[in-house]
């Protein structure tokens, strides 16, 4: 029988895109800390030009499954593809660059089990990152989404977590919403908490996050902001632009009406306004029906997926690499 033939209780994914010198040792890791635990380790090599690749086909560990993406679609759509390969109970993902420690995942998991969550998130305590290309904007990040969204949770960040896996396949990550999937959950309802994990310096390659993430995570969080509060209904804030912009119009353009029936030479100023605040609200009213059929759409269309797959890398019951071919 193959080993994949049983869901595991565990997915644990990992995105990588040229982390060739890091694979080996992390796999390694990995497989210490997930001893007694029925898992499988779905690496996701998000189109890498350096031997990523190679190192994992190299790898002759039976819970290993490659999803090799056609090319390079970016970290959140890596994370959706590894996310719908995976077959547990419970999902962790961690980054591929061996800052977080995979030991850290038992407690993660353990801590999601015993009090019912449906999502454990890492803190990174003493973390060990460059103050100003990476503490810094993380910091301000953290404040701002924590601010226009009401959630408390301290670290945003940290690439390690643990989900139940029925909510994480219902995230919708696409864009570059990896960085706000716990904001995400929020919006799912989800029960969450954090715990304190290590955090290490990188070794080996180069970060590949700087200052200009800061200004992707605001132009990203006014879009957030607004999904969170008109997702199901976005006619109440055209809606509400728009009547109070009609109702501002047509006033305006009543008044000169009755100042054009008792006056020889009525004002004429205000015609203008009138005009642009009535043609705007009917616009604006039309925005509305257009987002209400759109949000329609989205809910009823059939899911598609921001990514394609180009292979799949198997292990057999004896650890020998085979290839399946999904394009």
């Amino acid at each position: 029988m193959s080993v994949h033939s049983v869901s595991p209780f565990l997915s644990v994914v990992v995105c990588v895109y040229n982390e060739a010198g890091n694979v080996a040792p992390l796999v390694d890791q990995i497989s210490r800390a997930m001893q007694g635990v029925d898992y499988e380790l779905i690496y996701v090599n998000d189109g890498s030009t350096d031997a990523t690749l190679t190192e994992l086909r190299a790898i002759a560990l039976p819970q290993l499954i490659i999803l090799d993406l056609q090319t390079n679609y970016g970290q959140s759509a890596a994370l959706a593809a590894g996310i719908e390969a995976a077959r547990g109970q419970f999902i962790a993902t961690l980054d591929g660059d061996q800052q977080n420690d995979p030991a850290d995942i038992p407690h993660l998991l353990a801590h999601c089990e015993l009090h019912d969550l449906d999502v454990v998130a890492g803190l990174r305590a003493n973390r060990q990152d460059g103050f100003w290309l990476r503490k810094v904007p993380s910091r301000i990040a953290n404040a701002l989404i924590r601010r226009a969204t009401g959630l408390q949770l301290r670290d945003l960040g940290c690439g390690l977590k643990v989900f139940r896996a029925d909510l994480a396949k219902q995230l919708g990550i696409y864009g570059e919403l990896h960085r706000f999937v716990l904001l995400l959950a929020q919006f799912e309802g989800a029960r969450m908490d954090q715990l304190p994990v290590h955090h290490r310096p990188r070794q080996i390659g180069q970060s590949k996050y700087g200052l200009d993430r800061t200004f992707r995570v605001i132009s990203d969080l006014v879009f957030l902001v607004f999904w969170k509060k008109y997702r199901h209904k976005p006619m109440h804030l055209f809606g509400k632009v728009g009547v109070i912009s009609l109702f501002m119009g047509l006033t305006t353009l009543s008044w000169l009406a009755v100042q054009s029936l008792i006056q020889s030479d009525p004002p004429t100023v205000l015609l203008p306004v009138g005009l642009l605040l009535t043609i705007g609200g009917l616009q604006f009213l039309g925005f509305g029906v257009i987002a209400e059929l759109q949000i329609r759409t989205y809910y009823e269309s059939q899911a598609r997926k921001p990514y394609k797959v180009r292979r799949v890398y198997r292990a057999s019951a004896d650890a020998h690499r085979i290839e399946t071919c999904i394009s």
